[in-house]
């Protein structure tokens, strides 16, 4: 179909004859010359039609409809006028599926369009530029997340999604019809990365769709998100902040690295943080002082985030929260158990980030459940599963949108959804 792609060229190709493919992006017609933009995945390349130097044909064929697919076949030439160094000299445009219908907005950008609007077509929004480099740089960081974890010695597996009972707790559920029994979307896959690792993996990585019935109509949720989750047995709060850190930084030097065009286009300049720490009581006190109403045993609010960020830098790791606070298995503190080992990770005034060790004796989750109003007969088989030799075990879950968003400056989680899903939205 194609020789090569928009990246490919450069002005060194002199005179060769290449084949390309993909979207009409813009179209202008300049006395005896047409200049056609050619877009493909990788970018953009112009396509020069001369008179007296192009065939009348192609000309003619050169003059087609914005977001027209085509193939086109033509010669480099290096040209000092053009942006990129080069241009190509068309010799044959063939329009592969004429447009039958009106594009329902400007991918160019010249005139914007509403998000909703975009989202209603997403297929058409993927074609901007901005909107492809989000999916991109999104793209290096799960592929980075997954590639640094397995270096790390952990496995990766897939857990499953339709579950009998709440993994977290709570009534925020979306039903299932299961054949005769009850089932619901999972919340998470906590219990079945537990599971794994107590039936012998030790170290287990997922990157895994959630489900949350949760009436939300905020621009930080979603109804259906993607996590990035590890679970590491024979290790306390501590061992995973420490897998935590490396890998979080590690994601962040490979976007650095191979998304440089793409950050540039959002406008995005990225560093690797520094990394804090401090305790939840910490926290509050600071947060207090700074003359913002809270009190021990609150949650942070999204506007306390922000606070966060400006008090201790664009990433901090916040640990031993209130019991309260966090799910029925985290492992409570020794010192004080009204406090547990567990960890919120705040980048750029966003909770991106929950983590935990758990709790691995069977007695004490059992206690644990009964306090959040929970019923242990129905986690008998995940209790069960802590009489057989649990080990001491730790994990964490990053949700992948909302890292995203803070990575490439977006505001709206659903920018960073590819076909997202909230109370709203079930199309496309």
């Amino acid at each position: 179909m194609r020789t090569h792609v928009a990246s490919d060229l450069n002005a060194s190709m002199e005179g060769q004859e290449v084949v390309l493919a993909g979207w009409v992006h813009e179209v202008r017609e300049l006395g005896n010359m047409t200049f056609l933009l050619l877009r493909d995945s990788t970018g953009i390349v112009q396509i020069i039609g001369k008179t007296g130097e192009t065939e009348e044909g192609v000309m003619k064929s050169m003059s087609m409809p914005k977001e027209s697919v085509v193939r086109i076949s033509g010669v480099v030439k290096s040209s000092t006028n053009a942006k990129a160094g080069f241009e190509v000299f068309a010799k044959r445009v063939e329009n592969l599926n004429p447009i039958s219908t009106m594009i329902p907005f400007e991918v160019t950008g010249k005139v914007p369009a509403d998000i909703d609007v975009r989202l209603n077509s997403r297929y058409i929004d993927l074609r901007r530029p901005e909107t492809a480099a989000i999916f991109k740089i999104q793209s290096t960081l799960v592929n980075t997340f997954l590639e640094s974890l397995r270096k790390q010695g952990f496995i990766h597996i897939k857990p499953p999604t339709i579950i009998a009972e709440a993994s977290e707790g709570g009534s925020d559920l979306f039903p299932v019809a299961y054949f005769e029994k009850n089932a619901y979307l999972a919340q998470s896959p906590q219990l079945y990365k537990q599971l794994s690792v107590i039936g012998g993996l030790e170290k287990v990585v997922m990157s895994v769709p959630v489900f949350r019935a949760e009436k939300s109509n905020t621009l930080y949720h979603l109804n259906e998100s993607n996590q990035m989750d590890i679970e590491m047995a024979f290790g306390y709060a501590e061992d995973a902040l420490a897998v935590l850190k490396k890998t979080f930084k590690e994601m962040i030097r490979a976007v650095i690295r191979e998304n440089q065009k793409e950050l540039q286009l959002l406008g995005v300049t990225l560093e690797v943080p520094r990394i804090r720490t401090a305790e939840y009581s910490d926290v509050i006190k600071k947060l207090k002082g700074g003359g913002f109403p809270i009190e021990f045993g609150h949650d942070f609010s999204r506007d306390h985030e922000e606070s966060i960020s400006k008090i201790y830098g664009d990433a901090v790791i916040i640990t031993k929260f209130p019991a309260s606070l966090r799910a029925f298995y985290s492992m409570p503190c020794k010192d004080n158990p009204v406090l547990t080992e567990s960890y919120d990770f705040i980048y750029k005034g966003l909770e991106i980030l929950s983590g935990a060790q758990r709790i691995h004796i069977p007695e004490l989750l059992i206690e644990s459940l009964r306090k959040k109003g929970l019923d242990p007969k129905n986690f008998e088989f995940y209790i069960n599963a802590f009489r057989c030799g649990a080990p001491p075990h730790s994990g964490w879950s990053i949700g992948l949108e909302r890292l995203t968003m803070r990575v490439v400056g977006a505001d709206n989680i659903r920018e960073c959804a590819l076909f997202p899903r909230d109370r709203k939205r079930l199309t496309p």
